[in-house]
């Protein structure tokens, strides 16, 4: 893959003397779709840990836009523009939906409370910016009319919806989604598939787990196969789905 955005070159993670990933490299070009593929403990939320800071690596290293990450704390790397949904979606169910999408705004002034009282008009002005981008997401999304309902009430397909509206609200050039339809109506999924493909073509970078092989297939530009802990396979998904020792160990 050329013109890479992420680079990951020979990462490594042991935990208790379990090596959870294993000299693993990957390259993640601008503008693309790539699907992280393998059975249950195979390593992909561990990677995603520690591209996005939530781990450190015991070795190798993490380039975005030729910038080495390693070593940056998750919001370093949020600020420098990757972000991620989780499994567990960490959305704050008490509070209403665009209240969770504020919440994603990164670098907002009224954060430092000096700036809050000596910058207040400009804290203000800012506040509506945020609220009308907040807004304009939730109707990409098909969220606006839910908007002041609280995040807990909304279905597990739309709340799904929400992490992914918060990750957009971050204005991150790349996209680490963790199982972005799993447990959600086929419906549901139709919809997922047709916003990650208007988000790639608006130039966003996607990297996501999935387990729906089918979904991983229909939208994925590269797939790249995991198992216990390594790299095993990567390539266009046509070739993946169509090679038998790999469907066979690894994806049946």
């Amino acid at each position: 893959m050329t013109d890479a955005l992420l680079t990951v070159s020979n990462l490594s993670k042991t935990f208790d003397g379990l090596k959870a990933v294993e000299g693993f490299s990957c390259s993640i070009a601008k503008g693309k779709v790539v699907g992280l593929i393998g059975p249950n403990g195979a390593g992909k939320t561990t990677v995603f840990n520690i591209i996005t800071g939530f781990l450190s690596a015991d070795g190798g290293e993490i380039y975005y836009a030729g910038r080495n990450i390693t070593r940056l704390p998750p919001y370093r790397i949020a600020h420098n523009g990757i972000v991620r949904t989780f499994q567990d979606l960490r959305l704050i169910a008490s509070l209403p939906v665009i209240e969770n999408i504020l919440l994603a705004r990164q670098k907002q002034t009224g954060e430092h409370w000096p700036a809050a009282f000596a910058l207040r008009k400009k804290v203000q002005a800012e506040e509506r910016k945020n609220r009308q981008i907040a807004l304009e997401i939730l109707s990409q999304l098909g969220l606006a009319e839910l908007r002041e309902n609280l995040a807990g009430a909304l279905s597990y397909g739309q709340q799904k919806l929400l992490t992914l509206a918060c990750c957009l609200a971050a204005e991150a050039d790349l996209l680490l989604l963790d199982e972005p339809v799993s447990g959600v109506h086929p419906n549901m999924i139709e919809k997922m598939l047709a916003l990650i493909a208007q988000l790639a073509a608006s130039g966003k970078t996607i990297l996501f787990i999935e387990h729906n092989l089918e979904v991983v297939m229909q939208a994925s530009d590269h797939v790249i196969v995991m198992d216990a802990g390594r790299k095993i396979a990567e390539g266009r998904p046509e070739a993946i789905k169509n090679d038998p020792e790999i469907l066979e160990a690894y994806l049946e």
